[in-house]
């Protein structure tokens, strides 16, 4: 893994406008980067990346089961009771899901760690998946990047089967929602609106701040239309926090992502992954917060935070760092694992998990070795030989 220069495309950003991505530059400050991209080789990225990240999937599915048939699990998980029983048969339905983002230290030597899974509202989507693609194709048609170069990046194609697999398990009509002024959120949804739409699964787009709620308790559209599924890009634990959310057990509309996915976006996930395949090459030690420390440096996370916010890290070295930000609560100390610094930055890799299927990666670079919502978006490359050469 190496991260090299290369000239930009003289029209990205025009191109970037094209495509609908239009949060390419946030506060004036660039969020698409590519003026660099990681190189990675094809043994890097199967071994590494994909078949952990499938592994790691896998395992967290398997607590479920576990998790759902616990009081005592939820409890730990703060998951307000309220809402449990929802959440749990939800799972007994598996009711479908769509998406996730598993988050990984990556540097190219020693097995990839997992940081947290981004399961209930990822994003970096289009971006990873389809903007990442063409600037692959662009560069390597203007002899930037050789030619047999190709990426990890079967995201958009699996967002379509996927949809397609999906059509007949969503009951209508579908909403896409997200909040209304924040463009990356909408932008995310209507990327993903056109995905289902390619899939011949059609839905409406609603600003979530526009959804009502009926007299007899069903969330409904601007023209009262009962809302039979919601892909919401807002998250559960937010709404389950309002009094607007306490319908929704008894609401009848189905989520996506599903509610059971309340579980595995908690960060207390981590520490239960951890109890129960202890010394897995990919897992970093994680333990619920009561007040200790681990001896080599640790992190602490609250159960619910977002964006690299509320973040707490103590290195072996006896520095420290913290990020501000909203979350407060219980929380989790995880082992420390540093990311590497590159020369732009320290980058956090996100592995993509469509249906059940590991697909694809996008890399978020930040000055820091916490990676915030300022983070910087850097395509990368899969290139069978490390590159010998800067490609100018």
């Amino acid at each position: 893994m190496q991260r090299v220069r290369i000239t930009e495309r003289a029209r990205w950003r025009a191109r970037a406008e094209e495509a609908g991505f239009r949060f390419h530059t946030i506060d004036g400050q660039p969020y698409w980067d590519e003026t660099a991209y990681y190189a990675f080789t094809l043994r890097q990225i199967e071994q590494d990346i994909e078949d952990p990240s499938a592994e790691l999937h896998q395992m967290a599915l398997a607590l479920m089961d576990e998790v759902v048939d616990s009081e005592a699990l939820m409890q730990r998980l703060a998951i307000p009771s309220h809402y449990r029983d929802w959440i749990a048969e939800s799972w007994r339905q598996r009711q479908p899901h769509l998406y996730g983002r598993l988050d990984l230290a990556y540097d190219g030597s020693g097995p990839a760690k997992l940081y947290e899974l981004n399961y209930d509202t990822p994003t970096s989507l289009f971006e990873a998946s389809f903007f990442q693609w063409q600037w692959l194709e662009e560069q390597r048609n203007a002899g930037r990047l050789p030619a047999h170069a190709d990426q990890f990046n079967a995201i958009h194609e699996a967002l379509v089967d996927r949809f397609g697999e999906l059509a007949s398990r969503l009951p209508p009509p579908l909403y896409f929602s997200a909040v209304g002024s924040s463009q990356e959120d909408v932008g995310t949804v209507e990327y993903l609106r056109d995905c289902a739409a390619q899939a011949n699964l059609h839905g409406q787009g609603i600003a979530i701040e526009d959804i009502g709620l009926s007299e007899d308790g069903r969330f409904t559209a601007l023209d009262d239309t009962v809302i039979g599924t919601l892909f919401k890009l807002y998250p559960l634990e937010d709404l389950m926090a309002e009094e607007f959310g306490r319908a929704l057990p008894a609401s009848g509309v189905q989520l996506l992502e599903p509610a059971w996915k309340a579980v595995l976006s908690n960060k207390g996930i981590l520490p239960l992954l951890w109890e129960r395949h202890r010394g897995h090459p990919n897992l970093l030690e994680s333990h619920f917060d009561e007040g200790g420390a681990l001896g080599a440096g640790w992190v602490r996370k609250p159960l619910f935070s977002r964006e690299g916010a509320n973040i707490e890290m103590h290195l072996a070295d006896g520095s420290t760092q913290r990020s501000e930000g909203p979350y407060d609560g219980p929380s989790i100390i995880q082992q420390a694992h540093p990311l590497t610094r590159f020369e732009g930055g320290y980058p956090l890799i996100g592995s993509w998990v469509v249906g059940d299927h590991a697909c694809g990666i996008g890399i978020r670079e930040d000055d820091s070795a916490i990676t915030r919502d300022s983070a910087r978006f850097v395509p990368h490359a899969i290139i069978d030989e490390a590159p010998t050469q800067i490609y100018v």
